[in-house]
């Protein structure tokens, strides 16, 4: 007998993957929680019944949140990474010798014991002496922060979810605050393919351009997202993701990447006009 995963899009579309087995399979206090193996993408996780990801194409997701904003800001030390529990932002961040301290706050522990039993590339991250990982909910984490962090990178997987404190006008603001004053925020921006999807696309960027003087979108392609195309955000104090890409310093690190490139980084903030049309239309809006 075959069996399949089914990730539905929307009530309408649905993506299935072929699976040899299931792995694990737990509800936690804060989701439902599985992990499949398969022969196209490896073993995936799902949350909820939705991919977070898989093996295949983790790295250009991890590759894309961590090193846009590395290619850009200077002098980096300090990074809030909320969310991260699978330890692949953790993994990338730690080619950079120069950060002091990765602070990575997940609420849901057996999320973090997963992947450390299942995804071992990932987890390895985790095990960076620089990293300390906080049980916690990172919209209250942050309420106490002020002034401290060079990059804030949010890794939370649903707007809607256990997550949906995260994506609020309250948790820009608080982001505003914990970032030094030449600070940057990377964060999931969803897809803006599925109209049921749009509106969370358009109230994140509402919110974060109104929140921070400097605001764009970059996009990737991964195929285990919606859709298959995929939106991040960049919110910034002072650096400008293309005025301020620094290609040759970036490129002088000698980092291995399978999707990252500086050529890529400039191309990634050219967008489709439909989402640029939509982008341009929430910077119009109030607050």
């Amino acid at each position: 007998m075959e069996l399949w995963f089914s990730d539905y899009h929307t009530e309408k579309v649905k993506v299935s993957v072929k699976v040899q087995k299931q792995l694990f399979g737990l509800q936690t206090e804060f989701q439902r929680i599985d992990v499949f193996d398969s022969d196209e993408f490896g073993r995936f996780l799902s949350s909820d019944g939705s991919i977070v990801f898989s093996e295949k194409d983790e790295f250009v997701y991890d590759e894309m949140i961590v090193h846009v904003p590395m290619a850009v800001h200077p002098h980096v030390k300090k990074v809030l990474v909320i969310g991260g529990g699978d330890g692949g932002v953790a993994r990338e961040l730690g080619y950079y010798d120069e950060i002091e301290q990765i602070d990575v706050v997940e609420p849901d522990e057996v999320f973090v014991e997963v992947c450390k039993k299942f995804f071992p590339d990932n987890a390895c991250g985790l095990d960076d002496p620089r990293v300390k990982v906080y049980n916690a909910d990172g919209l209250r984490f942050l309420r106490t922060k002020n002034d401290m962090y060079d990059l804030i990178i949010n890794d939370a997987i649903d707007p809607l979810g256990h997550t949906a404190g995260l994506f609020t006008k309250e948790f820009y603001g608080n982001c505003f605050r914990a970032l030094k004053e030449d600070g940057i925020m990377v964060y999931q921006h969803g897809s803006p393919f599925y109209d049921e999807d749009e509106e969370s696309c358009r109230l994140m960027h509402r919110k974060a351009s109104h929140s921070f003087p400097i605001s764009r979108v970059y996009q990737a392609h991964i195929p285990t997202c919606s859709s298959g195309y995929w939106l991040f955000g960049f919110a910034s104090k002072k650096y400008h993701p293309l005025v301020d890409l620094d290609a040759a310093r970036w490129k002088k690190r000698g980092i291995k990447t399978w999707y990252y490139t500086t050529n890529l980084h400039k191309g990634a903030f050219m967008l489709p006009k439909y989402v640029e049309d939509m982008l341009e239309e929430e910077e119009r809006e109030k607050a």
